[in-house]
Protein backbone atom coordinates (compact mmCIF):
# COMPACT_ATOMS: atom_id res chain seq x y z
CA UNK A 1 0.00 0.00 0.00
CA UNK A 2 1.49 3.33 -1.06
CA UNK A 3 1.35 6.47 1.09
CA UNK A 4 0.71 10.16 0.41
CA UNK A 5 3.86 12.25 0.00
CA UNK A 6 5.01 14.09 3.11
CA UNK A 7 6.00 17.74 3.19
CA UNK A 8 9.61 16.71 3.68
CA UNK A 9 9.55 14.46 0.58
CA UNK A 10 8.00 17.22 -1.53
CA UNK A 11 10.64 19.62 -0.25
CA UNK A 12 13.45 17.21 -1.13
CA UNK A 13 12.02 16.75 -4.64
CA UNK A 14 11.68 20.51 -5.12
CA UNK A 15 15.31 21.01 -4.08
CA UNK A 16 16.44 18.22 -6.39
CA UNK A 17 14.65 19.48 -9.49
CA UNK A 18 14.52 23.23 -9.07
CA UNK A 19 11.78 25.49 -10.44
CA UNK A 20 12.04 24.10 -13.99
CA UNK A 21 11.51 20.55 -12.82
CA UNK A 22 9.05 20.89 -9.95
CA UNK A 23 5.60 22.45 -10.11
CA UNK A 24 2.49 22.58 -7.98
CA UNK A 25 0.81 25.26 -10.14
CA UNK A 26 -2.73 24.05 -10.97
CA UNK A 27 -2.66 25.85 -14.32
CA UNK A 28 0.60 24.17 -15.32
CA UNK A 29 -0.47 20.74 -14.12
CA UNK A 30 -4.10 20.82 -15.23
CA UNK A 31 -3.72 19.67 -18.88
CA UNK A 32 -1.62 16.71 -17.76
CA UNK A 33 -4.08 15.43 -15.16
CA UNK A 34 -6.59 14.27 -17.73
CA UNK A 35 -6.16 11.83 -20.59
CA UNK A 36 -6.27 12.82 -24.26
CA UNK A 37 -9.89 11.72 -24.64
CA UNK A 38 -11.06 13.45 -21.48
CA UNK A 39 -12.34 10.16 -20.10
CA UNK A 40 -10.15 10.06 -16.99
CA UNK A 41 -9.26 12.87 -14.60
CA UNK A 42 -6.86 12.60 -11.69
CA UNK A 43 -5.10 14.69 -9.06
CA UNK A 44 -1.50 15.05 -7.96
CA UNK A 45 0.24 17.18 -5.34
CA UNK A 46 3.10 17.97 -7.74
CA UNK A 47 4.42 17.39 -11.24
CA UNK A 48 8.05 16.29 -11.47
CA UNK A 49 9.92 17.01 -14.70
CA UNK A 50 13.48 15.64 -14.55
CA UNK A 51 16.04 16.55 -17.19
CA UNK A 52 18.40 13.57 -16.81
CA UNK A 53 18.34 9.87 -16.09
CA UNK A 54 20.20 10.54 -12.85
CA UNK A 55 17.42 12.87 -11.71
CA UNK A 56 14.83 10.19 -12.52
CA UNK A 57 16.84 7.70 -10.46
CA UNK A 58 17.02 10.11 -7.53
CA UNK A 59 13.25 10.72 -7.70
CA UNK A 60 12.45 7.03 -7.73
CA UNK A 61 14.88 6.32 -4.90
CA UNK A 62 13.30 9.00 -2.71
CA UNK A 63 9.77 7.85 -3.50
CA UNK A 64 10.63 4.17 -3.00
CA UNK A 65 11.99 4.93 0.47
CA UNK A 66 8.85 6.88 1.33
CA UNK A 67 6.43 4.39 -0.30
CA UNK A 68 4.98 7.09 -2.59
CA UNK A 69 3.55 6.22 -6.02
CA UNK A 70 4.73 7.72 -9.30
CA UNK A 71 2.76 7.96 -12.55
CA UNK A 72 5.15 8.31 -15.54
CA UNK A 73 3.92 10.32 -18.50
CA UNK A 74 5.21 11.17 -21.97
CA UNK A 75 3.13 13.05 -24.52
CA UNK A 76 -0.13 12.12 -22.77
CA UNK A 77 -1.57 10.93 -26.07
CA UNK A 78 -2.55 7.44 -24.88
CA UNK A 79 -6.00 5.99 -25.40
CA UNK A 80 -6.56 3.96 -22.21
CA UNK A 81 -5.83 6.29 -19.31
CA UNK A 82 -2.45 4.71 -18.72
CA UNK A 83 -0.68 7.97 -17.85
CA UNK A 84 -3.35 9.60 -15.68
CA UNK A 85 -3.02 9.53 -11.87
CA UNK A 86 -5.97 8.45 -9.74
CA UNK A 87 -8.23 10.88 -7.88
CA UNK A 88 -6.69 10.39 -4.44
CA UNK A 89 -4.18 13.19 -4.85
CA UNK A 90 -1.49 10.94 -3.39
CA UNK A 91 0.32 10.00 -6.62
CA UNK A 92 3.08 12.16 -8.07
CA UNK A 93 3.05 12.88 -11.80
CA UNK A 94 6.42 12.18 -13.41
CA UNK A 95 6.76 13.90 -16.78
CA UNK A 96 9.61 12.80 -19.06
CA UNK A 97 9.08 15.61 -21.59
CA UNK A 98 12.21 17.56 -20.61
CA UNK A 99 14.34 14.52 -21.48
CA UNK A 100 14.20 15.30 -25.19
CA UNK A 101 17.72 14.82 -26.51
CA UNK A 102 18.69 12.58 -29.40
CA UNK A 103 21.97 11.36 -27.96
CA UNK A 104 23.40 9.70 -31.03
CA UNK A 105 22.63 8.69 -34.60
CA UNK A 106 24.91 5.94 -35.91
CA UNK A 107 24.55 6.08 -39.68
CA UNK A 108 26.70 3.01 -40.30
CA UNK A 109 24.90 0.77 -37.79
CA UNK A 110 21.44 2.17 -38.59
CA UNK A 111 20.56 2.85 -34.95
CA UNK A 112 19.92 5.97 -32.87
CA UNK A 113 19.63 6.65 -29.15
CA UNK A 114 16.71 8.90 -28.22
CA UNK A 115 15.59 9.99 -24.77
CA UNK A 116 12.10 9.30 -23.54
CA UNK A 117 10.73 12.79 -24.16
CA UNK A 118 11.70 13.01 -27.82
CA UNK A 119 8.59 13.60 -29.92
CA UNK A 120 8.16 11.01 -32.66
CA UNK A 121 7.82 13.55 -35.47
CA UNK A 122 10.98 15.33 -34.35
CA UNK A 123 12.81 12.01 -34.31
CA UNK A 124 11.58 11.26 -37.83
CA UNK A 125 12.91 14.60 -39.05
CA UNK A 126 16.25 14.25 -37.29
CA UNK A 127 17.14 10.86 -38.72
CA UNK A 128 15.88 11.88 -42.14
CA UNK A 129 18.68 14.46 -42.32
CA UNK A 130 21.07 11.47 -42.24
CA UNK A 131 19.18 9.72 -45.08
CA UNK A 132 17.67 7.30 -42.57
CA UNK A 133 14.13 6.56 -41.49
CA UNK A 134 12.42 5.32 -38.34
CA UNK A 135 9.72 3.04 -39.76
CA UNK A 136 6.95 3.59 -37.23
CA UNK A 137 4.37 6.30 -37.59
CA UNK A 138 0.89 7.06 -36.31
CA UNK A 139 -1.67 9.83 -36.28
CA UNK A 140 -0.37 11.29 -33.01
CA UNK A 141 3.24 11.58 -34.17
CA UNK A 142 3.28 15.29 -33.30
CA UNK A 143 2.75 14.63 -29.59
CA UNK A 144 3.62 10.97 -28.91
CA UNK A 145 7.04 10.51 -27.30
CA UNK A 146 9.62 7.77 -27.61
CA UNK A 147 9.25 6.72 -23.97
CA UNK A 148 5.50 6.39 -24.30
CA UNK A 149 5.82 4.47 -27.55
CA UNK A 150 8.24 2.01 -25.94
CA UNK A 151 6.15 1.67 -22.80
CA UNK A 152 2.97 0.87 -24.75
CA UNK A 153 4.67 -1.17 -27.49
CA UNK A 154 3.04 1.14 -30.03
CA UNK A 155 2.06 -0.05 -33.48
CA UNK A 156 0.92 2.23 -36.28
CA UNK A 157 0.59 1.92 -40.02
CA UNK A 158 3.89 0.22 -40.92
CA UNK A 159 3.70 -2.84 -38.66
CA UNK A 160 2.94 -4.99 -41.72
CA UNK A 161 6.58 -4.73 -42.79
CA UNK A 162 8.58 -3.49 -39.79
CA UNK A 163 6.76 -4.78 -36.71
CA UNK A 164 5.63 -3.00 -33.55
CA UNK A 165 7.84 -0.86 -31.33
CA UNK A 166 9.22 -3.97 -29.63
CA UNK A 167 10.74 -5.10 -32.94
CA UNK A 168 12.36 -1.69 -33.43
CA UNK A 169 13.83 -1.33 -29.93
CA UNK A 170 17.43 -2.54 -29.93
CA UNK A 171 18.19 -1.38 -26.40
CA UNK A 172 16.64 0.34 -23.38
CA UNK A 173 17.78 2.51 -20.52
CA UNK A 174 15.39 2.58 -17.57
CA UNK A 175 15.14 3.36 -13.89
CA UNK A 176 13.87 0.37 -11.92
CA UNK A 177 11.50 0.60 -8.92
CA UNK A 178 14.33 0.71 -6.37
CA UNK A 179 15.95 3.68 -8.11
CA UNK A 180 18.73 1.70 -9.80
CA UNK A 181 19.57 2.43 -13.44
CA UNK A 182 19.36 -0.39 -15.96
CA UNK A 183 21.72 0.44 -18.83
CA UNK A 184 20.69 -1.84 -21.66
CA UNK A 185 21.27 0.56 -24.56
CA UNK A 186 23.91 -1.55 -26.32
CA UNK A 187 22.28 -2.99 -29.47
CA UNK A 188 23.39 -6.58 -28.90
CA UNK A 189 22.23 -9.14 -31.45
CA UNK A 190 23.03 -12.00 -29.08
CA UNK A 191 22.56 -11.86 -25.32
CA UNK A 192 21.66 -15.00 -23.35
CA UNK A 193 21.80 -13.63 -19.81
CA UNK A 194 18.34 -14.89 -18.94
CA UNK A 195 15.16 -12.83 -19.01
CA UNK A 196 15.17 -10.03 -21.57
CA UNK A 197 14.54 -6.88 -19.52
CA UNK A 198 14.34 -4.85 -22.72
CA UNK A 199 11.28 -6.81 -23.84
CA UNK A 200 9.75 -6.77 -20.36
CA UNK A 201 9.96 -2.98 -20.21
CA UNK A 202 8.60 -2.59 -23.73
CA UNK A 203 4.82 -2.71 -23.31
CA UNK A 204 4.89 -2.64 -19.49
CA UNK A 205 3.19 0.79 -19.39
CA UNK A 206 5.60 2.12 -16.78
CA UNK A 207 4.64 -0.51 -14.21
CA UNK A 208 8.05 -2.24 -14.11
CA UNK A 209 10.44 0.64 -14.73
CA UNK A 210 10.62 4.14 -16.15
CA UNK A 211 12.09 4.13 -19.64
CA UNK A 212 14.50 7.07 -19.96
CA UNK A 213 16.06 6.32 -23.36
CA UNK A 214 15.98 3.74 -26.14
CA UNK A 215 18.24 2.54 -28.91
CA UNK A 216 16.07 2.35 -32.01
CA UNK A 217 16.54 0.53 -35.30
CA UNK A 218 16.54 2.62 -38.47
CA UNK A 219 16.22 1.78 -42.16
CA UNK A 220 17.46 3.70 -45.22
CA UNK A 221 15.30 6.65 -46.14
CA UNK A 222 12.85 5.84 -48.90
CA UNK A 223 13.44 8.16 -51.84
CA UNK A 224 10.28 7.02 -53.59
CA UNK A 225 6.79 6.03 -52.54
CA UNK A 226 3.63 4.95 -54.28
CA UNK A 227 0.34 5.38 -52.46
CA UNK A 228 -2.88 3.91 -53.80
CA UNK A 229 -6.50 4.46 -52.75
CA UNK A 230 -8.39 1.34 -53.79
CA UNK A 231 -12.11 0.60 -53.76
CA UNK A 232 -13.21 -2.94 -52.83
CA UNK A 233 -16.50 -4.64 -52.07
CA UNK A 234 -15.61 -6.17 -48.72
CA UNK A 235 -12.87 -6.88 -46.17
CA UNK A 236 -12.66 -10.40 -47.63
CA UNK A 237 -11.76 -8.93 -51.02
CA UNK A 238 -9.23 -6.67 -49.35
CA UNK A 239 -7.56 -9.66 -47.71
CA UNK A 240 -7.25 -11.45 -51.05
CA UNK A 241 -5.69 -8.30 -52.49
CA UNK A 242 -3.27 -8.08 -49.57
CA UNK A 243 -2.10 -11.64 -50.12
CA UNK A 244 -1.61 -11.03 -53.84
CA UNK A 245 0.34 -7.80 -53.38
CA UNK A 246 2.44 -9.22 -50.57
CA UNK A 247 3.40 -12.25 -52.66
CA UNK A 248 4.16 -10.20 -55.76
CA UNK A 249 5.84 -7.14 -54.20
CA UNK A 250 7.27 -8.28 -50.86
CA UNK A 251 9.29 -5.94 -48.66
CA UNK A 252 8.41 -2.75 -50.53
CA UNK A 253 4.77 -3.11 -49.45
CA UNK A 254 4.73 -1.17 -46.17
CA UNK A 255 1.16 -0.10 -45.54
CA UNK A 256 -2.25 -1.70 -46.06
CA UNK A 257 -5.13 0.04 -44.30
CA UNK A 258 -8.80 -0.95 -44.45
CA UNK A 259 -11.39 1.85 -44.35
CA UNK A 260 -15.21 1.63 -44.64
CA UNK A 261 -17.10 4.30 -46.53
CA UNK A 262 -18.83 5.38 -43.31
CA UNK A 263 -15.46 6.44 -41.87
CA UNK A 264 -14.50 8.33 -45.02
CA UNK A 265 -17.87 10.08 -45.00
CA UNK A 266 -17.37 11.16 -41.39
CA UNK A 267 -13.94 12.59 -42.23
CA UNK A 268 -15.35 14.52 -45.18
CA UNK A 269 -18.10 15.94 -42.95
CA UNK A 270 -15.92 17.06 -40.08
CA UNK A 271 -12.33 17.59 -41.24
CA UNK A 272 -11.72 20.76 -43.28
CA UNK A 273 -9.95 20.64 -46.63
CA UNK A 274 -10.47 16.94 -47.24
CA UNK A 275 -11.91 15.37 -50.36
CA UNK A 276 -12.75 11.88 -51.59
CA UNK A 277 -10.00 10.38 -53.77
CA UNK A 278 -12.51 8.63 -56.04
CA UNK A 279 -15.49 10.13 -57.86
CA UNK A 280 -18.00 7.49 -56.76
CA UNK A 281 -18.52 6.00 -53.28
CA UNK A 282 -17.78 2.34 -52.60
CA UNK A 283 -18.45 0.13 -49.55
CA UNK A 284 -14.81 -0.26 -48.55
CA UNK A 285 -11.41 1.20 -49.37
CA UNK A 286 -7.80 0.10 -49.03
CA UNK A 287 -5.00 2.60 -48.52
CA UNK A 288 -1.83 0.87 -49.64
CA UNK A 289 1.70 2.23 -49.80
CA UNK A 290 4.98 1.04 -51.27
CA UNK A 291 8.33 2.54 -50.30
CA UNK A 292 11.71 2.13 -51.96
CA UNK A 293 14.60 3.86 -53.63
CA UNK A 294 13.39 3.88 -57.23
CA UNK A 295 10.05 5.23 -58.43
CA UNK A 296 10.10 3.31 -61.70
CA UNK A 297 10.69 0.04 -59.84
CA UNK A 298 7.71 0.75 -57.60
CA UNK A 299 5.54 1.56 -60.60
CA UNK A 300 6.53 -1.68 -62.32
CA UNK A 301 5.69 -3.59 -59.15
CA UNK A 302 2.36 -1.96 -58.33
CA UNK A 303 0.59 -0.95 -61.52
CA UNK A 304 0.40 -4.38 -63.20
CA UNK A 305 -0.90 -5.96 -60.00
CA UNK A 306 -3.64 -3.36 -59.62
CA UNK A 307 -4.55 -3.63 -63.30
CA UNK A 308 -4.87 -7.40 -63.00
CA UNK A 309 -6.96 -7.06 -59.84
CA UNK A 310 -9.22 -4.57 -61.59
CA UNK A 311 -9.65 -6.87 -64.61
CA UNK A 312 -10.47 -9.79 -62.31
CA UNK A 313 -13.13 -7.79 -60.46
CA UNK A 314 -11.22 -8.02 -57.18
CA UNK A 315 -11.11 -4.22 -56.93
CA UNK A 316 -13.68 -1.71 -58.22
CA UNK A 317 -11.61 1.41 -58.76
CA UNK A 318 -8.21 2.81 -57.88
CA UNK A 319 -6.24 6.01 -57.93
CA UNK A 320 -2.48 6.29 -57.37
CA UNK A 321 -1.15 9.48 -55.82
CA UNK A 322 0.78 11.54 -58.36
CA UNK A 323 3.13 13.10 -55.80
CA UNK A 324 3.97 13.31 -52.11
CA UNK A 325 1.30 15.92 -51.49
CA UNK A 326 -1.43 13.60 -52.78
CA UNK A 327 0.04 10.74 -50.74
CA UNK A 328 -0.17 12.90 -47.62
CA UNK A 329 -3.74 13.84 -48.51
CA UNK A 330 -4.66 10.14 -48.67
CA UNK A 331 -2.99 9.47 -45.33
CA UNK A 332 -4.67 12.48 -43.76
CA UNK A 333 -8.02 10.85 -44.52
CA UNK A 334 -6.90 7.72 -42.67
CA UNK A 335 -5.27 9.56 -39.78
CA UNK A 336 -8.33 11.79 -39.23
CA UNK A 337 -10.81 8.98 -38.66
CA UNK A 338 -10.61 9.06 -34.86
CA UNK A 339 -11.04 12.85 -34.78
CA UNK A 340 -14.02 12.63 -37.12
CA UNK A 341 -15.60 9.85 -35.09
CA UNK A 342 -15.36 11.96 -31.94
CA UNK A 343 -17.21 14.73 -33.77
CA UNK A 344 -19.94 12.25 -34.69
CA UNK A 345 -20.83 11.77 -31.04
CA UNK A 346 -20.21 9.33 -28.19
CA UNK A 347 -18.91 5.89 -29.13
CA UNK A 348 -17.02 2.97 -27.65
CA UNK A 349 -13.59 2.49 -29.22
CA UNK A 350 -12.10 -1.00 -29.21
CA UNK A 351 -8.46 -1.48 -30.20
CA UNK A 352 -8.26 -5.22 -30.80
CA UNK A 353 -6.39 -7.79 -32.85
CA UNK A 354 -7.30 -11.15 -34.33
CA UNK A 355 -5.39 -13.46 -36.66
CA UNK A 356 -5.17 -11.71 -40.04
CA UNK A 357 -7.14 -14.38 -41.87
CA UNK A 358 -10.01 -14.01 -39.37
CA UNK A 359 -10.24 -10.23 -39.51
CA UNK A 360 -12.84 -10.12 -42.31
CA UNK A 361 -14.98 -12.67 -40.46
CA UNK A 362 -14.85 -10.65 -37.25
CA UNK A 363 -15.80 -7.45 -39.09
CA UNK A 364 -18.69 -9.24 -40.77
CA UNK A 365 -19.97 -11.18 -37.75
CA UNK A 366 -19.56 -8.90 -34.75
CA UNK A 367 -22.10 -6.22 -35.74
CA UNK A 368 -24.78 -8.94 -35.97
CA UNK A 369 -23.92 -10.22 -32.49
CA UNK A 370 -24.17 -6.68 -31.16
CA UNK A 371 -27.45 -5.97 -32.94
CA UNK A 372 -29.08 -9.10 -31.55
CA UNK A 373 -28.08 -8.15 -28.01
CA UNK A 374 -28.59 -4.39 -28.36
CA UNK A 375 -31.10 -3.55 -31.12
CA UNK A 376 -30.27 -0.43 -33.09
CA UNK A 377 -26.60 -0.39 -32.18
CA UNK A 378 -24.16 0.60 -34.92
CA UNK A 379 -20.66 -0.78 -35.38
CA UNK A 380 -17.87 0.10 -37.79
CA UNK A 381 -14.36 -1.21 -38.22
CA UNK A 382 -11.20 0.18 -39.74
CA UNK A 383 -7.53 -0.47 -39.24
CA UNK A 384 -4.39 -2.30 -40.16
CA UNK A 385 -5.50 -5.33 -42.14
CA UNK A 386 -1.91 -6.38 -42.71
CA UNK A 387 -1.36 -7.11 -39.00
CA UNK A 388 -4.90 -8.02 -37.87
CA UNK A 389 -5.41 -4.85 -35.82
CA UNK A 390 -9.05 -3.74 -35.90
CA UNK A 391 -10.25 -0.40 -34.56
CA UNK A 392 -13.84 -1.38 -33.82
CA UNK A 393 -16.08 1.55 -32.89
CA UNK A 394 -19.59 1.03 -31.55
CA UNK A 395 -22.17 3.82 -31.59
CA UNK A 396 -25.44 3.94 -29.61
CA UNK A 397 -28.76 3.55 -31.44
CA UNK A 398 -29.76 6.59 -33.49
CA UNK A 399 -31.86 9.00 -31.46
CA UNK A 400 -30.65 7.72 -28.09
CA UNK A 401 -28.98 9.90 -25.50
CA UNK A 402 -25.52 8.65 -26.42
CA UNK A 403 -23.73 9.35 -23.16
CA UNK A 404 -26.54 7.91 -21.03
CA UNK A 405 -26.91 4.85 -23.24
CA UNK A 406 -23.20 4.10 -23.10
CA UNK A 407 -23.09 4.63 -19.34
CA UNK A 408 -25.80 2.00 -18.97
CA UNK A 409 -24.79 -0.53 -21.63
CA UNK A 410 -21.17 0.24 -22.53
CA UNK A 411 -19.51 -2.34 -20.27
CA UNK A 412 -21.77 -5.12 -21.57
CA UNK A 413 -21.18 -4.07 -25.18
CA UNK A 414 -17.41 -4.15 -24.71
CA UNK A 415 -17.58 -7.50 -22.94
CA UNK A 416 -19.41 -8.96 -25.96
CA UNK A 417 -16.83 -7.52 -28.35
CA UNK A 418 -13.88 -8.73 -26.29
CA UNK A 419 -15.38 -12.17 -25.73
CA UNK A 420 -15.69 -12.57 -29.51
CA UNK A 421 -12.06 -11.49 -29.90
CA UNK A 422 -10.86 -14.03 -27.30
CA UNK A 423 -12.96 -16.71 -28.99
CA UNK A 424 -10.97 -16.08 -32.19
CA UNK A 425 -7.64 -16.29 -30.37
CA UNK A 426 -7.12 -12.53 -30.45
CA UNK A 427 -6.12 -9.78 -28.03
CA UNK A 428 -8.26 -7.13 -26.35
CA UNK A 429 -5.43 -4.62 -26.88
CA UNK A 430 -3.54 -4.47 -30.15
CA UNK A 431 -1.49 -1.29 -29.86
CA UNK A 432 -2.88 1.14 -27.27
CA UNK A 433 -2.17 -0.85 -24.11
CA UNK A 434 -4.37 -1.78 -21.15
CA UNK A 435 -4.01 1.24 -18.87
CA UNK A 436 -6.92 1.64 -16.48
CA UNK A 437 -9.64 1.40 -19.12
CA UNK A 438 -9.11 -2.30 -19.89
CA UNK A 439 -7.57 -3.44 -16.60
CA UNK A 440 -10.70 -5.05 -15.17
CA UNK A 441 -11.86 -6.70 -18.39
CA UNK A 442 -8.34 -8.13 -18.87
CA UNK A 443 -8.56 -9.64 -15.37
CA UNK A 444 -11.96 -11.09 -16.23
CA UNK A 445 -11.33 -12.54 -19.68
CA UNK A 446 -7.64 -13.28 -20.08
CA UNK A 447 -5.93 -16.58 -19.40
CA UNK A 448 -5.40 -17.27 -15.67
CA UNK A 449 -1.90 -18.52 -16.44
CA UNK A 450 -1.02 -15.32 -18.27
CA UNK A 451 -2.48 -13.13 -15.54
CA UNK A 452 -0.60 -15.02 -12.83
CA UNK A 453 2.66 -14.53 -14.74
CA UNK A 454 2.02 -10.80 -15.20
CA UNK A 455 1.25 -10.36 -11.50
CA UNK A 456 4.33 -12.39 -10.52
CA UNK A 457 6.59 -10.21 -12.65
CA UNK A 458 5.07 -7.02 -11.24
CA UNK A 459 5.36 -8.23 -7.63
CA UNK A 460 8.93 -9.36 -8.20
CA UNK A 461 10.21 -6.10 -9.68
CA UNK A 462 7.98 -3.63 -7.85
CA UNK A 463 6.90 -5.26 -4.57
CA UNK A 464 5.88 -1.92 -3.06
CA UNK A 465 3.72 -1.11 -6.09
CA UNK A 466 5.01 2.44 -6.51
CA UNK A 467 5.22 2.53 -10.32
CA UNK A 468 1.98 3.45 -12.09
CA UNK A 469 -0.35 1.63 -9.68
CA UNK A 470 -3.82 0.76 -10.90
CA UNK A 471 -2.70 0.29 -14.50
CA UNK A 472 -2.43 -2.93 -16.50
CA UNK A 473 -2.61 -5.35 -13.54
CA UNK A 474 -5.68 -5.45 -11.31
Amino acid sequence: MTRPPSASLLGALANLLGPKGYSTDPDVMGPWLTDWRGKYRGAAPAMLSPATTEEVAAIVSLCASAGVALVPQGGNSGMVGGATPDTSGNQLLLSLRRMNRIRDIDEAAHVAIAEAGVILENFHNAVLTRQLRFPLTLGGKGSATIGGLVSTNAGGTQVLRHGTMRALVAGVEAVLPDGSIFDGLAPLKKDNRGYDLRHLLCGAEGTLGIVTAATLRLVPAATARRTAWIAVDSPASALVLLRRLDAAIGSELEGFELIPHSCLAAVLRHIPRTRAPLAAPHPWYVLSELAGDNAETLDRALEPQLAAALDAGLIRDVVIAKNDRESEDFWRLRDSISEAERAEGPALQHDISVPVDLMPAFIADNPGRLERAFPGIRALSFGHLGDGNVHHHVQPPAGADGAAWLAKHGAAVSRLVYSHVIELGGSISAEHGIGQMKRDILAELDSPARLAALRGIKDGLDPAGILNPGKLIA
